[in-house]
């Protein structure tokens, strides 16, 4: 009997078996060329071969089907090219040309309307992102690299988006020169090496002093005025004041971020924020006691209440004594209680839950100041300021468990009260000092976009103690690397010199963006700062108040960039273009899911 079969169907032991009954070689994989060859005939021989069930066929895999034949149904495949490599630059270009006009001091706002109805408006390239909901693969990883940057340095997001993107679309023309994209790559790879090299060679000044409130303006001043033009002069001095209060005192001078809070109250303008060194919450207190000085504090994470039992209970009651005797045992275990947390010294005591009428009448009595605050990340922050222990259990606290403050008081602060817990340098220890900024602005998304500038600036300056080497900015910096490596191109002898040639000309992407926005002469102010920056005027940058468009110096004026801010910025531009580049494949898996979303998907 001549038998065929697909070689994928049968395992080793039945292979042995055919082997071993018609004198055949034995091969593991069973290759074609034995699937014509006369084995012997089925019966009741021991070593025959059972038939095959028809069911099993299924599992064979059809080779003229491909990778269709392998994957589910609904997956989707771009391969090659023109099927992925271009389709993923064409999708950084998108994203890119969606964030470039966001960039520096007159960059445009973006109104996002995010998947719950939310009305953004901001020109931060972070929340713009992030507020998307991008969903190609290549975009993700320029968004990627855009949240990284702004966790570790909170400024240089448009720049990490818009130098990738402007890498990724200069390849496109590289590629149809006839360039492999490995050679792109190791032309990017040696442009970006030479770009670490140079950087740190343009620094042009440093922050004297961390602790230096006017040091510390005149870092943060660029970050804000990138992101709030016309508003850095009041917000910087708020940000450099709330980061001194939070500054330890001993050793090289670090600021934790965590420890700037900022408070929001719709109404009056920006000019009428203000620095709060100490904890506030936007709420008043159930008491009558409005204020309390040199104030022990109690912080319970339950709430005030007499306590329920796991299991129920019965409780017989014969007569009205029963009643009567049953409420006052209540009351004084309640007074109890109150009285032993107003006997260990407490003035002010914090829930994090319900407080009973019964527990604010003792409260009352003994002339404690009550408030509650219903969240537990407010609880946990109230408690590190004050260096207070949240309790568990209802009880007097212990020394140990209870936090001071200098002074706690109610104010009302545009028609709505607020409860700040204010502390001196000196009572506050270095892990338990906070600082409240309290913003003021007449539009809710305003004061969103005012939270996210002094975030950006809180982060910068936090930057600037670590590293405190600063470069020029205006895109004299970018400029200045355009020429030096665009001199290093003429130096390489392979293919790779075109690729350092174009990312020498994408770094002129930021000065003539600069330009763009500013609503200048591009071409006339990238011009004009190289030949000014061929001259040997290394601090060349683009003057946007200049009405003609000429190039001029800006180091002394407040144009400086952080020098740790712009490596990480071109870092991770480079690093999520490379990424992108050496994709040739996109193989994406049905999303999970059914109905609507499948049936959009099949549409798209």
């Amino acid at each position: 009997v001549e038998l065929n079969w697909d070689d994928r169907l049968f395992e080793k032991r039945p292979a042995r078996r055919a082997a071993a009954a018609t004198d055949l070689p034995y091969c593991p994989l069973l290759q074609r060329q034995h699937t014509q060859q006369q084995l012997f005939i089925l019966g009741d021989h021991p070593n025959s071969i059972p038939p095959v069930p028809a069911t099993m066929t299924s599992m064979a895999l059809n080779s003229a089907a491909g990778l269709s034949g392998m994957l589910k149904d609904g997956h989707r495949h771009f391969e090659g090219v023109e099927g992925a490599v271009l389709r993923n630059v064409e999708a950084a270009k998108d994203l890119s040309r969606i964030i470039a006009s966001s960039l520096g001091p007159n960059g445009m706002n973006k109104l996002v309307v995010n998947h719950l109805g939310r009305i953004i408006v901001t020109s931060d390239c972070a929340a713009i992102v992030r507020e998307l909901e991008i969903e190609h693969p290549a975009a993700r990883m320029l968004s990627m690299a855009s949240e990284t940057q702004d966790k570790e340095c909170g400024d240089g997001t448009n720049l990490t988006v818009s130098f990738a993107g402007e890498l990724l679309t200069n390849t496109e023309d590289l590629i149809r020169m006839g360039l492999h994209p490995s050679e792109i790559v190791a032309g990017y790879r040696a442009a970006g090496e030479k770009l670490m090299e140079i950087l740190p060679t343009l620094t042009c000044s440093e922050m004297a002093d961390g602790r230096s409130k006017e040091e510390l303006i005149r870092v943060v001043t660029p970050v804000l005025a990138a992101k709030q033009h016309g508003s850095e002069s009041i917000l910087a001095p708020l940000v450099a004041d709330a980061c001194l209060g939070v500054v330890n005192r001993k050793g090289k001078a670090t600021i934790n971020p965590e420890s700037v809070r900022v408070a929001k109250i719709l109404g009056g303008s920006v000019g009428q924020s203000k620095v709060i060194h100490g904890f506030v919450a936007l709420r008043g207190v159930e008491t009558t006691v409005k204020f309390a000085d040199a104030a022990k504090v109690c912080v319970f994470g339950c709430g005030i209440e007499a306590s329920t039992t796991e299991a129920k209970g019965t409780v017989l009651m014969k007569d009205a004594d029963d009643l009567k005797g049953y409420n006052l045992t209540e009351e004084k275990k309640m007074e109890e209680i109150i009285k032993s947390i107003s006997d260990a010294g407490t003035k002010v005591v914090v829930s994090g839950g319900s407080i009973s009428e019964m527990a604010m009448h003792f409260i009352e009595r003994y002339g404690m100041m009550c408030m509650k605050i219903g969240s537990k990340w407010e609880l946990r922050r109230l408690c590190s300021a004050v260096n207070a222990t949240a309790l568990v259990r209802l009880g007097p606290p212990t020394p140990d468990e209870m936090g001071y403050a200098d002074s706690v008081k109610v104010q009302e602060v545009g028609g709505r009260r607020i409860t700040v817990f204010s502390q001196s340098e000196e009572s506050a220890k270095d892990g338990c000092r906070l600082s409240t900024i309290l913003l003021r602005a007449s539009t809710s998304n305003l004061l969103q976009d005012l939270e996210r500038a002094v975030d950006d600036g809180v982060h910068a300056a936090k930057t600037a103690c670590r590293d405190a080497r600063l470069v020029p900015g205006a895109g004299a910096v970018e400029m200045e690397l355009s020429t030096q490596i665009r001199t290093f191109a003429d130096s390489r002898p392979g293919l790779d010199q075109y690729a350092i040639r174009a990312f020498a000309s994408c770094l002129e992407f930021v000065p003539r963006t600069l330009a763009q926005n500013a609503g200048l002469d591009a071409q006339a102010v990238v011009a004009a700062l190289g030949a000014a920056h061929a001259n040997g005027d290394a601090k060349a940058g683009v003057d946007i108040e200049a009405a003609d468009g000429k190039g001029s110096g800006v180091c002394e004026c407040r144009a400086l960039d952080l020098l740790a801010a712009k490596t990480s910025a071109f870092q991770l531009a480079i690093d999520a273009a490379l990424t992108v580049l050496r994709v040739d494949q996109i193989i994406m898996a049905k999303q999970a899911g059914g109905g609507m979303k499948n049936a959009t998907m099949g549409q798209t």
